[in-house]
């Protein structure tokens, strides 16, 4: 699946876009007709230790997916946004096979 990061404000490293890049791999093994999907980036700027922004779109036929998580560090919100999306893509899967 092709994973569009996007990091606003900021030059995010390699090594972090890989990891989402992994993270969101996995998404295909719950739902394989995943078409697309953005990854945004954000840091906000308070005095709080969670401050980072992780927000994704999953695009499917028919139906998109966002999910936005505000954690410590960007792979903590992309572990717990995938596991979200996760949950949902599941749903939506077993919702189609309903009317089959």
């Amino acid at each position: 699946m092709k994973v569009n990061t996007q990091s606003v404000n900021f030059n995010a490293d390699q090594k972090l876009i890989n990891f989402i890049q992994k993270r969101m791999d996995k998404l295909d093994l719950f739902y394989d007709r995943v078409i697309k999907s953005d990854v945004f980036l954000k840091v906000e700027n308070t005095s709080q230790k969670e401050n980072k922004i992780f927000e994704a779109k999953v695009s499917v036929p028919g139906d998109s997916f966002v999910v936005k998580k505000q954690c410590k560090t960007f792979e903590e919100g992309a572990d717990m946004a995938v596991a979200s999306l996760e949950r949902q893509l599941k749903k939506r899967k077993e919702k189609l096979r309903a009317h089959f």
